[in-house]
Protein backbone atom coordinates (compact mmCIF):
# COMPACT_ATOMS: atom_id res chain seq x y z
CA UNK A 1 0.00 0.00 0.00
CA UNK A 2 0.83 3.62 -0.82
CA UNK A 3 0.48 5.75 2.11
CA UNK A 4 0.16 9.67 1.65
CA UNK A 5 -1.65 12.67 3.41
CA UNK A 6 -2.13 14.67 0.37
CA UNK A 7 -5.15 15.96 -0.76
CA UNK A 8 -6.25 13.48 -3.39
CA UNK A 9 -6.04 10.27 -0.62
CA UNK A 10 -9.14 12.02 1.16
CA UNK A 11 -11.09 11.19 -1.76
CA UNK A 12 -13.74 9.02 -0.32
CA UNK A 13 -12.83 8.65 3.20
CA UNK A 14 -15.28 8.38 5.89
CA UNK A 15 -14.72 10.30 9.29
CA UNK A 16 -13.52 7.16 10.70
CA UNK A 17 -12.15 4.34 8.59
CA UNK A 18 -12.96 0.55 10.05
CA UNK A 19 -10.37 -2.00 8.92
CA UNK A 20 -10.96 -5.52 10.22
CA UNK A 21 -7.94 -8.02 10.74
CA UNK A 22 -8.09 -11.46 11.71
CA UNK A 23 -5.48 -11.22 14.86
CA UNK A 24 -3.37 -8.75 16.47
CA UNK A 25 -0.40 -9.78 14.38
CA UNK A 26 -2.07 -8.89 11.31
CA UNK A 27 -3.10 -5.61 12.72
CA UNK A 28 0.60 -5.14 13.76
CA UNK A 29 2.08 -6.04 10.42
CA UNK A 30 -0.77 -2.96 8.30
CA UNK A 31 -0.14 0.09 10.64
CA UNK A 32 3.92 -1.05 10.86
CA UNK A 33 3.40 -0.81 6.77
CA UNK A 34 1.29 2.38 6.83
CA UNK A 35 4.14 3.80 9.44
CA UNK A 36 6.94 2.54 6.97
CA UNK A 37 5.52 4.17 3.95
CA UNK A 38 4.85 7.61 5.67
CA UNK A 39 8.80 7.27 6.39
CA UNK A 40 9.66 6.50 2.75
CA UNK A 41 7.57 9.46 1.95
CA UNK A 42 9.07 12.01 5.28
CA UNK A 43 11.90 10.02 6.88
CA UNK A 44 11.63 12.68 9.72
CA UNK A 45 7.85 12.13 10.16
CA UNK A 46 6.63 12.66 13.66
CA UNK A 47 5.20 9.46 14.83
CA UNK A 48 2.91 9.50 18.02
CA UNK A 49 3.34 6.03 20.41
CA UNK A 50 1.22 4.87 23.01
CA UNK A 51 2.25 2.37 25.59
CA UNK A 52 0.92 -0.87 26.67
CA UNK A 53 0.25 -4.11 25.32
CA UNK A 54 -1.91 -3.28 22.57
CA UNK A 55 0.56 -1.81 20.40
CA UNK A 56 3.74 -4.24 20.87
CA UNK A 57 2.82 -6.00 17.69
CA UNK A 58 3.30 -2.79 15.64
CA UNK A 59 6.44 -2.22 17.59
CA UNK A 60 7.68 -5.53 16.96
CA UNK A 61 6.89 -5.27 13.33
CA UNK A 62 8.04 -1.83 12.58
CA UNK A 63 11.64 -3.14 13.87
CA UNK A 64 11.61 -6.78 11.73
CA UNK A 65 11.33 -3.91 8.53
CA UNK A 66 14.15 -1.39 9.98
CA UNK A 67 16.22 -4.55 10.54
CA UNK A 68 15.53 -6.51 7.17
CA UNK A 69 16.22 -2.62 5.54
CA UNK A 70 12.92 -2.65 4.22
CA UNK A 71 12.54 1.02 6.07
CA UNK A 72 15.13 3.23 7.29
CA UNK A 73 13.80 5.22 10.12
CA UNK A 74 16.87 6.88 11.53
CA UNK A 75 15.54 10.53 10.77
CA UNK A 76 12.48 9.88 12.55
CA UNK A 77 11.00 11.71 15.59
CA UNK A 78 8.93 9.89 18.20
CA UNK A 79 6.64 11.99 21.17
CA UNK A 80 4.88 10.64 23.91
CA UNK A 81 1.25 9.93 24.44
CA UNK A 82 1.02 10.50 28.16
CA UNK A 83 3.48 10.24 31.34
CA UNK A 84 2.96 9.68 34.86
CA UNK A 85 3.20 12.15 37.54
CA UNK A 86 6.11 12.12 39.95
CA UNK A 87 8.11 9.13 39.19
CA UNK A 88 12.02 9.95 39.51
CA UNK A 89 13.70 10.47 36.14
CA UNK A 90 14.57 7.07 34.92
CA UNK A 91 12.13 5.02 36.55
CA UNK A 92 11.95 1.72 34.77
CA UNK A 93 7.77 2.21 34.73
CA UNK A 94 7.71 6.05 33.53
CA UNK A 95 6.32 5.90 30.03
CA UNK A 96 9.54 7.69 29.21
CA UNK A 97 11.48 4.85 29.85
CA UNK A 98 9.41 2.04 28.46
CA UNK A 99 8.61 3.92 25.11
CA UNK A 100 12.67 4.00 25.12
CA UNK A 101 12.90 0.21 25.85
CA UNK A 102 10.02 -0.88 23.20
CA UNK A 103 10.15 1.73 20.90
CA UNK A 104 13.50 3.94 20.35
CA UNK A 105 16.02 0.90 21.28
CA UNK A 106 14.16 -1.19 18.88
CA UNK A 107 14.12 1.33 15.79
CA UNK A 108 17.84 1.99 16.43
CA UNK A 109 17.59 5.69 17.13
CA UNK A 110 18.50 7.53 19.71
CA UNK A 111 16.93 9.55 22.77
CA UNK A 112 17.77 12.87 20.89
CA UNK A 113 14.94 11.86 18.72
CA UNK A 114 12.42 11.58 21.44
CA UNK A 115 10.42 14.18 22.86
CA UNK A 116 7.87 13.57 25.79
CA UNK A 117 5.93 15.97 28.95
CA UNK A 118 8.32 16.72 31.98
CA UNK A 119 6.56 14.41 34.70
CA UNK A 120 8.66 15.24 37.61
CA UNK A 121 8.17 19.15 36.72
CA UNK A 122 7.43 21.48 39.53
CA UNK A 123 4.58 23.48 37.40
CA UNK A 124 3.13 20.49 35.72
CA UNK A 125 0.89 22.52 34.27
CA UNK A 126 3.19 25.01 32.92
CA UNK A 127 4.89 21.19 31.91
CA UNK A 128 1.77 20.73 30.12
CA UNK A 129 1.69 23.64 27.65
CA UNK A 130 5.08 23.35 26.93
CA UNK A 131 4.37 20.07 25.24
CA UNK A 132 1.48 21.41 23.58
CA UNK A 133 3.50 23.96 22.38
CA UNK A 134 6.77 21.81 21.51
CA UNK A 135 4.41 19.66 19.44
CA UNK A 136 3.23 22.48 16.72
CA UNK A 137 7.01 23.98 16.85
CA UNK A 138 7.53 20.61 15.90
CA UNK A 139 5.50 20.94 12.68
CA UNK A 140 2.77 18.38 14.47
CA UNK A 141 2.08 14.73 14.88
CA UNK A 142 2.14 13.03 11.57
CA UNK A 143 0.79 9.99 12.90
CA UNK A 144 -0.54 8.97 16.65
CA UNK A 145 -1.11 5.31 17.63
CA UNK A 146 -3.83 5.36 20.13
CA UNK A 147 -5.38 2.31 22.54
CA UNK A 148 -8.74 2.07 24.01
CA UNK A 149 -9.79 1.66 27.11
CA UNK A 150 -12.92 -0.94 27.90
CA UNK A 151 -14.64 2.70 28.62
CA UNK A 152 -13.91 4.36 25.50
CA UNK A 153 -10.88 6.32 26.82
CA UNK A 154 -8.04 7.50 24.72
CA UNK A 155 -4.38 8.00 26.21
CA UNK A 156 -5.86 9.11 29.80
CA UNK A 157 -8.97 11.29 28.75
CA UNK A 158 -11.32 9.59 30.94
CA UNK A 159 -15.30 9.43 30.17
CA UNK A 160 -16.51 12.92 30.55
CA UNK A 161 -13.05 15.04 29.12
CA UNK A 162 -13.59 17.80 27.38
CA UNK A 163 -13.47 17.08 23.48
CA UNK A 164 -11.59 20.46 23.08
CA UNK A 165 -9.28 19.48 25.63
CA UNK A 166 -5.10 20.26 25.73
CA UNK A 167 -2.62 18.55 27.05
CA UNK A 168 -3.09 18.18 30.58
CA UNK A 169 -2.74 16.44 34.24
CA UNK A 170 -5.43 14.25 35.26
CA UNK A 171 -6.52 12.08 38.37
CA UNK A 172 -6.45 8.17 37.60
CA UNK A 173 -9.09 6.52 38.64
CA UNK A 174 -9.02 4.02 41.30
CA UNK A 175 -9.35 0.96 38.98
CA UNK A 176 -6.79 2.33 37.04
CA UNK A 177 -4.06 2.19 39.42
CA UNK A 178 -5.68 -1.18 40.44
CA UNK A 179 -4.83 -2.56 36.68
CA UNK A 180 -1.85 -1.12 36.39
CA UNK A 181 -0.14 -2.15 39.74
CA UNK A 182 1.41 -5.20 38.42
CA UNK A 183 4.01 -3.02 36.88
CA UNK A 184 4.73 -1.71 39.80
CA UNK A 185 5.04 -5.78 41.81
CA UNK A 186 1.56 -5.38 42.64
CA UNK A 187 1.26 -2.94 44.77
CA UNK A 188 -0.95 0.37 44.20
CA UNK A 189 0.82 2.36 46.74
CA UNK A 190 3.73 2.42 44.11
CA UNK A 191 1.16 3.72 41.36
CA UNK A 192 1.14 7.67 40.84
CA UNK A 193 -2.16 9.26 42.01
CA UNK A 194 -2.11 11.46 38.88
CA UNK A 195 -0.83 11.66 35.08
CA UNK A 196 0.12 14.09 32.06
CA UNK A 197 -1.95 13.14 28.77
CA UNK A 198 -2.15 14.56 25.76
CA UNK A 199 -6.29 15.92 25.60
CA UNK A 200 -8.56 14.98 23.00
CA UNK A 201 -8.35 18.26 20.98
CA UNK A 202 -4.26 17.59 21.42
CA UNK A 203 -4.89 14.47 20.02
CA UNK A 204 -7.28 15.33 16.75
CA UNK A 205 -4.08 17.93 15.92
CA UNK A 206 -2.35 15.01 14.40
CA UNK A 207 -2.45 14.20 10.94
CA UNK A 208 -3.37 10.76 11.60
CA UNK A 209 -4.48 9.30 14.09
CA UNK A 210 -4.51 5.36 13.77
CA UNK A 211 -6.20 3.22 16.81
CA UNK A 212 -5.65 -0.36 17.38
CA UNK A 213 -8.27 -2.51 19.39
CA UNK A 214 -7.94 -6.33 20.14
CA UNK A 215 -10.16 -8.89 22.15
CA UNK A 216 -13.47 -9.04 22.98
CA UNK A 217 -13.32 -7.02 25.81
CA UNK A 218 -12.61 -3.86 23.66
CA UNK A 219 -16.07 -4.72 21.29
CA UNK A 220 -18.18 -2.49 23.27
CA UNK A 221 -16.69 0.59 23.60
CA UNK A 222 -15.18 -0.38 19.61
CA UNK A 223 -18.79 -0.01 18.45
CA UNK A 224 -19.52 2.97 20.64
CA UNK A 225 -16.53 4.98 19.27
CA UNK A 226 -17.40 4.53 15.60
CA UNK A 227 -21.19 3.62 15.90
CA UNK A 228 -22.37 5.81 18.41
CA UNK A 229 -22.81 9.21 18.96
CA UNK A 230 -19.82 11.71 19.51
CA UNK A 231 -20.09 12.63 22.92
CA UNK A 232 -17.61 13.06 26.02
CA UNK A 233 -19.03 9.68 27.98
CA UNK A 234 -17.08 7.92 24.99
CA UNK A 235 -14.04 10.26 24.41
CA UNK A 236 -12.90 7.76 21.77
CA UNK A 237 -15.91 8.67 19.66
CA UNK A 238 -13.87 12.28 18.90
CA UNK A 239 -11.84 10.45 16.15
CA UNK A 240 -15.49 10.85 14.27
CA UNK A 241 -14.26 14.47 13.79
CA UNK A 242 -11.42 14.10 12.38
CA UNK A 243 -11.27 13.86 8.24
CA UNK A 244 -8.80 10.85 8.37
CA UNK A 245 -8.68 8.43 11.44
CA UNK A 246 -8.35 5.01 11.46
CA UNK A 247 -9.66 2.19 13.82
CA UNK A 248 -7.77 -1.03 12.86
CA UNK A 249 -9.38 -4.27 15.12
CA UNK A 250 -9.26 -8.11 15.24
CA UNK A 251 -12.21 -10.23 15.08
CA UNK A 252 -12.87 -10.16 18.82
CA UNK A 253 -13.13 -6.50 19.18
CA UNK A 254 -14.92 -6.12 15.88
CA UNK A 255 -17.70 -8.62 17.44
CA UNK A 256 -20.63 -5.46 18.23
CA UNK A 257 -20.02 -3.57 14.85
CA UNK A 258 -23.70 -3.58 13.55
CA UNK A 259 -21.96 -2.54 10.18
CA UNK A 260 -19.27 -4.84 10.26
CA UNK A 261 -19.89 -6.06 6.25
CA UNK A 262 -19.87 -2.56 5.27
CA UNK A 263 -16.32 -2.21 6.58
CA UNK A 264 -15.17 -5.25 5.21
CA UNK A 265 -16.58 -4.73 1.94
CA UNK A 266 -15.47 -0.72 1.87
CA UNK A 267 -11.95 -1.71 2.65
CA UNK A 268 -11.61 -4.40 0.16
CA UNK A 269 -12.71 -2.26 -2.49
CA UNK A 270 -10.22 0.96 -1.38
CA UNK A 271 -8.03 1.83 -4.20
CA UNK A 272 -4.58 0.54 -3.61
CA UNK A 273 -3.08 4.34 -4.05
CA UNK A 274 -5.32 5.73 -1.30
CA UNK A 275 -2.90 3.34 1.32
CA UNK A 276 -4.06 2.87 5.38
Amino acid sequence: MVYTTSSPSQIGRHSVEVVIVPDATAGGELIAEAIAALLRRKPDALLGVATGSTPLPIYRALASKVASGAVDASRARICQLDEYVGLPAGHPESYRSVVLREVIEPLGLSEASFMGPDGSAEDVQAACEAYDRALAEAGGVDLQLLGIGTDGHIGFNEPCSSLASRTRIKTLTEQTRVDNARFFDDDIEQVPHHVITQGIGTILDARHPILLATGEGKAEAVAQTVEGPVASIVPASALQMHPHATVVVDEAAASKLKLADYFRATYAAKPEWQGL
